[in-house]
């Protein structure tokens, strides 16, 4: 498995393209295929992409002999207390290789690096495989967050949270 930090316009699209399989296969079936083809155009589009990225987020993508398996989203907050997993996904066929895990870890060690105490994203409520997932792997749930993300659309989520000892484990 290689993680590549995506930076080219044909990064961009190979995300682009991943997010579409991935949000219709996993999230049609919780919120609706109008939702799912509302939020990728706004937020997973080509340009909404970039966009992110010219903001401030940082997208890898991850490699598994020669196929992109997954994506990864990160950003950090301002006052450098906290990184969000803004988007983790895998997808169906790589799902229960480990790449969820391993792209986890990733992120642990971005906050290892640059001294942040906290790890967060939101997952919605409905996922209850993804929440149950996060929990696992050590998340708390810090309650709900219902955002209205426009087009009568809104996104009822649980913020998860997990803090991050400054050692690796088992160092």
């Amino acid at each position: 498995m290689t993680i590549t930090k995506v930076q080219s316009p044909d990064q961009i699209s190979a995300v682009a393209n991943l997010a579409r399989e991935i949000w219709t296969e996993h999230y049609a079936p919780i919120i609706g295929l109008a939702q799912v083809d509302y939020m990728l155009a706004t937020f997973q589009s080509e340009q909404a992409i970039a966009g992110q990225i010219a903001g401030g987020y940082t997208y890898y993508l991850v490699t598994h002999d020669g196929q992109y398996v997954g994506y990864l989203a990160l950003v950090e907050n301002a006052d450098g207390t906290t990184l969000m997993i803004s988007k983790i996904y895998v997808t169906k066929a790589g799902r229960g290789g480990g790449f969820g895990r391993k792209l986890l870890d990733f992120a642990e060690d971005v906050c290892r690096e640059r001294q942040i105490p906290a790890l967060w994203l939101t997952v919605n409520k409905n996922n209850t495989g993804s929440v149950a997932w996060y929990t696992r792997m050590g998340f708390k749930n810090a309650g709900a967050i219902v955002q209205d993300i426009g087009a009568g659309f809104v996104m009822d989520d649980y913020r998860m949270e997990k803090t991050i000892s400054s050692h690796a484990p088992g160092v």
